[in-house]
C-alpha cells in the first residue's frame, strides 16, 4: 500500500490538519476539539457504514496527534483530558509512541491457511497428502483444512497445482520482525512494548489504520507562535516527499514561511557520521579491536540490537546520528535556539526524547505531519517562490536516505582517507533481515565488516512518515545527491563521537 492514497492516509492528513488548524485559529480549544469529530465525519454526508464508531476512533487519532495517549475503553475518560499539558508549546513524547487503536482493530486472523474457491478437487490432492497432521481432507470434491489440525507449515500451499490455498496474515504483524504484535483477549492487535523498536512499519501497513503514533505538531506550532528562534532540520529523505515539482530551495523557502528562522540539511550530520564511522572502522575494525562494526544513524536498528543481541552493543559506532550531529551544530551557532528534525522516520521521536539528546533536538515531526501544517496554513507548496538555496551537504550526507547509502558513503571515506585499508561492507533492510545479519556477525561470520542496518524496507525513504512510493522517493533521493556540490566531506582533525 506504500505510495497509494488510501483512505486510510487521507484520514490520517486530515486530523493533522485539522489539529493544526486548531493550533493556528481555536480560541476555545475544548469545545473545537469536542466538535472535531462531528465535523470529520458529517452524519448527512457521511460514506461511512458506521459514524458512531468511526468517530469514536476519531477521537483517538485527535488524541494522538496531540501528543496524548489513548483512554482506556473500561474507565470514562473526557476526550480533552491532559489537554492542558498539551497545550504548550514544548512537550516530548510520552512511550508508548506507537499505540493500537481498539475500536478500529479489526482482529484480522493471525496467521491461517485456508482452501480458496479455486481448488479443482484434483485426483492427486498432493496437499491433502504432504500434511503432516492429517488436516486436510475431501469434502464434496474439495479439499478442507481443519484449523485445529493445521500447524501453519505451509506445504499444502506450495505443492498446489492450481494456486488454490491461501496463506493468511494480520498485515501489522506480518511487517513487525521482532514479533512485538500480541493479540488482547477479544483477538485484536496489541503492540509489546517490550519488544516494539519504535519503526512504525505496522502503522503504515494496517488497512484500517488500526495502529497510530504520537506527534508534536500542535507543540511546534505554539513554539511557532511565541516568537522564539525555531530552527529546522530536514532529513535527507525530504526530496520528492512533496511533489515532483517541489524543489528543495522551494521547499525551504515555504518552511521560512510557515515561521522557522533558517533550516538545515540534517545531511550536514550525516557526513560528520560518515567521517566519524569511517575513522572507527579503520582504527578499530581493520586492526582486530573488534570483530564487526554496526551503524548508529537507525535508533531502530540500534535498539534491536541492544534488546536482542546485547553481546553487540560495544559493537555500536559511537558516532553521532545525523539529526544529533545536525542540532549540536545548530545549538553551537544558535545557542538560544530551538530545533525540529523533520523527516520520514517514527522512531526518530522516541529518540529525541532519550535524556542524553533532549537538550539537542526540541521537535521532531515526520513529512506526512509537515504536510498537515502546510495545509492548515494554507501554504501551497507548487506555487512557492523559491528564495533560499539548501546547500551545505555533500553527496555522501545526502545518500543516507536510502537503503545502503550509509555504507556506501563510509567505504568511499575510508577509501578516500585511509587508502591502504580494505573495507568489507555489509547492509540489511526491515527488522527481519537485520536479525539476520546480526545473528550471522554473532556468530563469527561477518568478521571484518562495517554492518548498515535500515530498520525500513528501502531505507529512509520507506519510514513511517513518508508521503509518497519508496522507488519514486528513492529516485529523487538520488537526484539530489547527484547535484551536490562535493562528493564527499572532508575530513576534520576530530569527527564528532559520542557514547550513545
Amino acid at each position: 500500500m506504500r505510495g497509494i492514497d488510501t483512505q486510510v492516509r487521507k484520514n490520517r492528513r486530515r486530523i493533522f490538519k485539522e489539529v493544526a488548524h486548531l493550533a493556528y485559529h481555536s480560541e476555545n480549544l475544548k469545545d473545537d476539539i469536542e466538535a472535531l469529530p462531528y465535523k470529520i465525519v458529517d452524519y448527512d454526508e457521511s460514506e461511512y457504514e458506521n459514524i458512531y464508531r468511526d468517530r469514536a476512533i476519531v477521537r483517538e487519532r485527535i488524541r494522538l496527534a496531540m501528543g496524548l495517549s489513548l483512554r482506556p475503553e473500561n474507565v470514562p475518560v473526557h476526550l480533552t483530558q491532559g489537554l492542558e499539558e498539551s497545550n504548550i508549546s514544548e512537550k516530548y513524547y510520552e512511550p508508548p509512541l506507537m499505540q493500537v487503536i481498539p475500536s478500529a482493530c479489526n482482529a484480522c486472523p493471525e496467521n491461517s491457511y485456508y482452501v480458496t474457491d479455486r481448488c479443482m478437487g484434483c485426483v492427486a490432492h498432493p496437499c491433502r497428502e504432504v500434511c503432516p497432521r492429517d488436516a486436510i481432507s475431501m469434502v464434496n470434491g474439495k479439499s478442507v483444512i481443519d484449523p485445529e489440525k493445521c500447524i501453519r507449515c505451509g506445504k499444502c500451499k506450495s505443492v498446489c497445482p492450481y494456486d488454490a490455498i491461501a496463506h493468511q496474515v494480520r498485515p501489522c504483524a506480518g511487517a513487525c520482525g521482532v514479533g512485538a504484535i500480541k493479540n488482547d483477549e477479544k483477538g485484536r492487535a496489541v503492540i509489546d512494548n517490550d519488544l516494539c523498536v519504535s519503526c512504525g512499519q505496522c502503522m503504515v501497513n494496517c488497512p484500517f489504520g488500526a495502529i497510530a503514533d504520537k506527534s508534536q505538531i500542535f507543540q511546534l506550532i505554539r513554539a511557532l507562535q511565541t516568537g522564539e528562534q525555531i530552527i529546522a532540520q530536514v532529513a535527507p529523505a525530504f526530496a520528492g516527499q512533496f511533489g515532483p515539482d517541489v524543489t528543495p530551495d522551494m521547499l525551504k523557502t515555504a518552511l521560512k514561511e510557515l515561521g522557522f528562522y533558517d533550516v538545515y540539511e540534517t545531511a550536514i550530520g550525516a557526513d560528520l557520521g560518515a567521517i566519524a564511522e569511517a575513522e572507527h572502522y579503520a582504527t578499530e575494525v581493520a586492526t582486530g579491536k573488534l570483530p564487526f562494526s554496526l551503524t548508529s544513524c537507525c535508533p531502530s536498528w540500534s535498539v534491536l540490537a541492544k534488546k536482542f543481541f546485547p553481546e553487540t552493543i560495544d559493537k555500536i559506532s559511537n558516532a553521532l546520528t545525523p539529526m544529533v550531529a545536525t542540532a549540536r551544530i545548530i545549538k553551537q551557532e544558535h545557542p538560544d535556539a530551538k530545533v525540529v528534525f523533520i523527516g520520514p522516520c517514527a522512531s526518530k521521536k522516541l529518540e529525541a526524547s532519550r535524556r542524553t539528546i533532549r537538550s539537542d533536538v526540541d521537535f521532531v515531526i515526520t513529512f506526512e505531519e509537515l504536510t498537515g501544517i502546510f495545509e492548515a496554513k494554507g501554504i501551497f507548496l507548487k506555487e512557492i517562490q523559491a528564495l533560499d538555496e539548501m546547500k551545505g551537504a555533500t553527496g555522501a550526507g545526502r545518500g543516507y536516505g536510502v537503503a545502503g547509502g550509509v555504507a556506501n558513503a563510509i567505504e568511499e571515506c575510508v577509501k578516500e582517507y585511509y587508502p591502504d585499508v580494505e573495507v568489507h561492507i555489509e547492509h540489511a533492510e526491515s527488522l527481519s533481515e537485520c536479525k539476520k545479519i546480526l545473528m550471522l556477525a554473532k556468530a563469527g561470520k561477518k568478521n571484518g565488516c562495517l554492518i548498515e542496518g535500515m530498520a525500513c524496507p528501502g531505507g529512509c525513504v520507506a519510514g513511517a512518515g513518508t508521503n509518497i512510493a519508496i522507488p519514486a522517493a528513492a529516485k529523487a533521493v538520488a537526484a539530489f545527491k547527484e547535484a551536490a556540490p562535493r562528493r564527499i566531506p572532508d575530513m576534520p582533525d576530530a569527527p564528532a563521537e559520542e557514547n550513545q
